[in-house]
């Protein structure tokens, strides 16, 4: 029987691609050579059970989180966590971290196996990262998730907190509630910033806009955790007054995150217009851009 698991080394010699229908891992590690194959060699075992793991559970990850019927798997009961926390005032499921999530448990296994100087695992845009001391990351920020073009840069120490990177928006791999071409969020896991992501990309929005089509997210997927929920498919063109009242839109909720602990810092995207809350993030290039200098990242 051909193992369903796709497993290789890029042709660059560093990256480890890790590949079972819809997970897609791209993996690099840093410090010794064998330190490195014993840490790929890790990743590889434990990702080849992953998703029937994930399957097995996939109707009660695919309802509200419930405290009184908690998820088994070690994978599920992380994303189940990251999105508890929005379960009482907002819609969302364990589905909505589950990128940040499986991210995580590789990475987990990882530095488990090995002594790492840094290492990645990137599950479509959604990071986890290990950094030891004096060790640092540049990360990318991107105008939207499919066709990016990169529009600002984190860097990351060890010394500070974060631990995880995710982007949500209307045109990625995931359906959106709103119309923000790309919300990234710093927070301290890579489930907590999918999660975050996921709440923050919603709220950039203008409810009802003409320019804005929709459909029921059942109509596109019928088997998705969103159900008969208005997803949206394409925004048009908007003028400067309503890009920027759908952002504040999504500032505001970031605010609210930064403030409660639940992410360190986000840079909001929607044609050409970007909000970034918190100190850590920089931008690459010019763009039309309002810094929130009152919520320092911590």
């Amino acid at each position: 029987m051909i193992p369903r698991a796709q497993i290789r080394l890029l042709p660059d010699g560093h990256r480890l691609h890790l590949n079972d229908g819809p997970i897609d891992l791209i993996i690099e590690a840093f410090g010794a050579t064998n330190h490195i194959q014993l840490a790929y060699r890790a990743a590889a075992v434990r990702f080849v059970t992953v998703l029937d793991e994930l399957c097995a559970e996939l109707p009660l990850l695919r309802r509200e989180p419930n405290a009184g019927c908690w998820p088994t798997g070690v994978i599920a009961r992380r994303m189940a966590g990251a999105v508890m926390p929005y379960s009482p005032e907002t819609f969302i499921t364990p589905m909505a971290a589950v990128a940040g999530a499986v991210a995580e448990e590789i990475l987990q296994a990882m530095t488990n196996a090995a002594t790492l100087d840094k290492a990645y695992v990137n599950d479509g845009g959604d990071i986890a990262i290990h950094l030891e001391p004096c060790q640092h990351f540049v990360v990318g920020m991107v105008e939207r998730p499919v066709g990016p073009s990169l529009f600002g840069t984190a860097t990351l120490t060890a010394d500070q907190p974060v631990r995880g990177i995710a982007t949500s928006g209307w045109c990625g791999r995931s359906f959106s509630l709103g119309i923000a071409d790309a919300v990234t969020v710093l927070a301290d896991t890579a489930a907590m910033a999918d999660a975050a992501a996921t709440i923050i990309a919603n709220a950039v929005d203008l409810p009802s806009h003409p320019a804005v089509l929709r459909l029921p997210a059942r109509d596109l997927a019928p088997d998705n955790d969103l159900g008969e929920r208005l997803v949206t498919q394409k925004v048009g063109a908007l003028t400067d007054r309503e890009i920027s009242s759908a952002l504040s839109a999504g500032v505001e909720r970031t605010r609210s995150l930064l403030a409660t602990g639940l992410i360190r810092a986000a840079a909001l995207h929607l044609q050409g217009q970007t909000r970034v809350v918190g100190d850590t993030l920089q931008l690459a290039q010019p763009a039309t851009v309002h810094v929130e200098r009152g919520l320092v990242h911590a």
